[in-house]
């Protein structure tokens, strides 16, 4: 269990009670929440932070199991690049929706795996180029892009004839398959022509082999009852019961949850094999009447292949087989030398700009500074909680919000300057140039976050991961951009400028770039 975690939420709320208990200035409940936030976000940016754990169980619930860690893209980190093509009978074009389709599913699949920021692209009619950051396990991953398992719930016989777990079994539904596959097939005039004479040696010796399950030595075809046509959904889980066994927890359609209803009702006592893809993988006995369509699918899983298999069972067949043409491990293209160049300007730029507010507007440059700060603490620390995948345009994108909130405290500390020299006191126009300047660094915000919106659109649209990265990187910043230029900015001021009298400003009205 980590500590932490639980420590800073205890530390939250008992500081917002006394907050409202006591009812202090604003200013400094704003000031406890900011150090709070701050305190947390910067456990969070640590770079061996272990995460949030927080166990319980034994059914007192509570299991969260979050891995922080910052999730390096494509470019910066290597991956996988694999280039899939359409393996339609006879070298048929599919038709142009179901290659988007396709490009869907592939898109969600990878999603479940883990990679985020995935590229997925059609080139030209029947290919498409994938790209998964972070991945390094190319036949796991090509399996998942192009494979759906296929679940059955079948019906058999009690102990000791009850088949081994593990084994392959035919299925009546499994001989149906076979059997429409072989009628639909046009055979060849050659194969015809054979067929009306014997057979020769060189026919015999050219033969294709038999199927593999035609060899199966349990010859035994079991009844389907249902299959996994009628899933809704899949998740993994653990279950608690025999140490931590990871499971596959499902959900029925409505007409599957009445098959499972009524068979479960008159079955009771009888054993339902669960086959994936032909093989056994639990026999359960039927303990009582499961109404509800819920149930979970048991195995020797490690948590990679229940959320491999999950992943293949909710996402469905694709409406167009694919085959591999090639595979690439990609390196980092940028290399370390380069990444940590780009780290090192990025802190130069920083450290420009926090040398700027203090040097131009002295005093108020204080709390900018500062508040900037907050904000790198802030941002990294939702890059690494979402998480979000760190490329070069999302780094880019952090940048620019990085200049939008210098740009928010510069319209800020402009009007205060305004009212200082129309003659308002310290005070007053301090609040005036906060709360004029809100406007403008609203609009302007939000008129960048309809971009970022469109950007993102278009990415998710047309697979443009970059893209998308850039977008979302930049709205992040945006919005707690908000938060660091208007308020923290504001609490921060009000205390640095707290010791200082109207009199001591009026001689020293350098202090505030006067």
């Amino acid at each position: 269990m980590t500590i932490f975690p639980i420590i800073w939420l205890a530390a939250f709320v008992v500081a917002i009670v006394l907050l409202i208990t006591f009812q202090p200035d604003h200013h400094v409940t704003w000031l406890v929440v900011i150090v709070l936030l701050t305190v947390f976000a910067g456990w969070v940016c640590l770079p061996d932070n272990p995460g949030i754990v927080i166990d319980f169980n034994n059914d007192g619930e509570m299991e969260i199991d979050k891995t922080i860690a910052v999730r390096q893209g494509l470019d910066l980190a290597g991956g996988l690049q694999v280039l899939l093509e359409a393996d339609l009978p006879g070298g048929e074009e599919p038709s142009d929706a179901s290659m988007n389709e396709v490009r869907r599913i592939v898109e969600d699949r990878i999603n479940a795996l883990g990679a985020l920021e995935p590229v997925v692209q059609r080139r030209g009619n029947n290919r498409l180029i994938v790209e998964l950051p972070g991945y390094q396990n190319p036949d796991e991953a090509t399996n998942l892009i192009r494979e759906t398992a296929l679940l059955e719930f079948v019906e058999l016989p009690s102990w000791p004839d009850t088949p081994m777990v593990g084994t392959p079994i035919l299925t009546d539904h499994t001989q149906n398959q076979h059997s429409a596959a072989e009628e639909e097939e046009t055979p060849s005039p050659t194969a015809e022509a054979t067929a009306e004479g014997e057979a020769t040696p060189e026919a015999e010796a050219t033969q294709e082999p038999a199927d593999p399950l035609e060899f199966v030595p349990d010859e035994t075809i079991y009844p389907t009852v249902m299959t996994g046509d009628m899933l809704v959904t899949a998740d993994v889980g653990v279950d608690q019961s025999v140490g931590t066994q990871y499971v596959i927890n499902f959900t029925l359609t409505k007409e599957g949850a009445d098959i499972f209803d009524a068979y479960t009702e008159s079955h009771i006592g009888g054993v339902l094999g669960i086959v994936l893809d032909g093989v056994l993988v639990s026999a359960p006995t039927i303990q009582a009447h499961i109404p509800d369509g819920k149930g979970n699918i048991t195995g020797d899983f490690t948590r990679e292949e229940a959320q491999q298999l999950a992943t293949q069972l909710r996402y469905g067949a694709l409406p167009v087989p694919l085959r591999v043409q090639s595979t690439n491990t990609v390196g980092p293209t940028l290399g370390q030398i380069s990444v940590e160049q780009s780290i090192r300007a990025g802190v130069i730029g920083i450290g420009v700009v926090l040398l700027f507010m203090l040097i131009y507007y002295r005093v108020p440059g204080i709390s900018a500074a500062l508040a900037l700060l907050i904000f790198a603490v802030l941002n990294f620390a939702v890059y690494k909680l979402l998480p979000v995948t760190m490329t070069l345009p999302a780094i880019t994108g952090f940048l620019i919000s990085v200049g939008t909130a210098v740009d928010g405290n510069i319209l800020i500390f402009e009007r205060m300057k305004e009212e200082l020299r129309a003659g308002k006191r310290l005070r007053t126009a301090v609040d005036a140039g906060f709360d004029r300047a809100w406007t403008s660094i609203r609009d302007s915000n939000l008129s960048s976050l309809i971009i970022c919106a469109i950007l993102w659109a278009f990415g998710s649209s047309y697979g443009a991961g970059a893209v998308t990265g850039f977008a979302v990187t930049l709205a992040i910043g945006l919005f707690i951009n908000l938060f660091t230029a208007v308020v923290a900015t504001r609490t921060f001021l009000h205390f640095i400028l707290m010791p200082i009298s109207e009199e001591a400003l009026q001689s020293r009205r350098w202090l505030v770039g006067l």
